[in-house]
């Protein structure tokens, strides 16, 4: 591509680029760029919100730019406090450590591994003696640190900010002089962090990296930002009938979006909405699994719900022998969500949202009566919702 269709692309999506013309002029230079992702690994999963940026990379990537994953073995033991309303709880480096193998493994689902350069900012850090560190400290003041929002708004309200927080952006800052970077990317919460990385590389007499921030990932709930706190996310390691079934529950509405954040394409606005869903599902599916558990978690749903036949799909199975005693309506569905799925929910849920509503059904007979006596026998089929159904052995 030339510059300016490599700017399209690498554009698309993005919440903010500073700047613009910035990038056009590095893309111009003719040579890789460099382009820094900083991670904290504070957990061993991550969902789809957090595969936004990775996608981004996954772009630069692709155009034959350099992939930088910068893992923060060091700042992950103080934690961001990038919107934040209260200090994270610290972790250990072994934690951390433990966290990044996972992290990695999921993220090179996306990144191609062989052409990624892994850094971690402890090899830096742990090297500093007090009097570097202090001369770090003197490149921003106490004024920027208040600028932030989370800060402010945390003193506004009464909560401490401990001082070790105030290092995160001066810490960020600097891996971005020692990974040289030429772009850095990162959510929206990050415009601040990257911005001090900008002012440390003038300062350090390199060229300014261009800040790219990515937007949130809005969860299946289509209101909030994908959350495991929510309980709106897709997460990557998901089985691949799960994560099939949770992406066709996506709305209309916010398809596209995930075309673009999550794919980097743009959606055919030819395509009928139910197989353009089919086809984002499938195609995140495979990646994150493969092409052919893609195939067969889309037939699997179509078996279960398109044509509407639980007989011949692959379903989770209940013992009839290990049911509780004289089951009505409602204490089989509650049995059956807990056993087969974990899922823990109050009665008055049940006979609202599943039971009187129709969607709990044996062998296709809707059960609407909650109190109602029922004894289901070995090769029944129990369907609880749209994504949930159990067959009985």
């Amino acid at each position: 591509m030339s510059p300016d269709q490599q700017l399209t692309q690498l554009t698309t999506g993005a919440a903010k680029v500073l700047s613009e013309k910035e990038l056009l002029e590095k893309l111009k230079l003719g040579r890789p760029l460099r382009i820094k992702l900083g991670v904290d690994p504070t957990a061993p999963d991550i969902h789809f919100g957090h595969t936004v940026v990775i996608e981004k990379l996954r772009q630069f990537q692709k155009l034959g730019h350099q992939a930088v994953l910068l893992i923060g073995d060091f700042t992950a033991t103080i934690g961001d406090p990038s919107g934040r309303s209260a200090t994270r709880p610290p972790l250990t480096r072994e934690e951390v450590l433990a966290n990044a193998a996972t992290y990695t493994e999921q993220a090179f689902k996306i990144l191609d591994r062989d052409k990624t350069e892994i850094v971690y900012n402890g090899d830096w850090f742990r090297k500093m003696g007090y009097e570097e560190i202090l001369r770090l400290n003197a490149r921003v003041t106490l004024q920027q640190m208040l600028q932030r929002e989370d800060f402010r708004n945390r003193l506004d309200s009464g909560q401490e900010v401990r001082l070790h927080e105030l290092q995160y952006p001066v810490m960020q800052g600097w891996d971005s002089v020692e990974v040289r970077a030429d772009v850095e990317l990162g959510g929206t919460d990050q415009l601040f962090n990257i911005l001090v990385g900008r002012d440390m590389q003038k300062d350090e007499g390199q060229p300014q990296q261009v800040v790219m921030v990515m937007p949130l990932l809005e969860g299946l709930d289509g209101v909030k930002k994908m959350s495991k706190s929510y309980g709106n996310y897709i997460g990557v390691s998901e089985p691949a009938q799960e994560m099939y079934g949770k992406l066709m529950s996506v709305s209309d509405e916010l398809m596209s979006r995930y075309y673009t954040l999550l794919l980097g394409e743009a959606l055919d606005p030819s395509l009928h909405p139910m197989e353009a869903k089919k086809s984002l599902a499938q195609k995140l599916t495979s990646r994150y699994h493969s092409d052919e558990e893609g195939k067969a978690a889309r037939a699997d749903w179509d078996t279960r719900f398109s044509k509407k036949d639980l007989t011949a799909a692959e379903l989770p199975e209940i013992t009839v022998s290990h049911l509780p005693a004289d089951p009505t309506v409602l204490t089989l569905t509650a049995f059956a969500f807990e056993s087969a799925f974990g899922l823990k929910k109050s009665n008055g849920e049940l006979r609202k949202q599943f039971i009187v509503s129709g969607s709990v059904q044996l062998n296709g007979e809707k059960q609407t009566d909650p109190t109602a006596s029922i004894s289901p026998n070995p090769g029944d089929t129990l369907k609880l919702s749209k994504k949930h159904a159990v067959r009985f052995i």
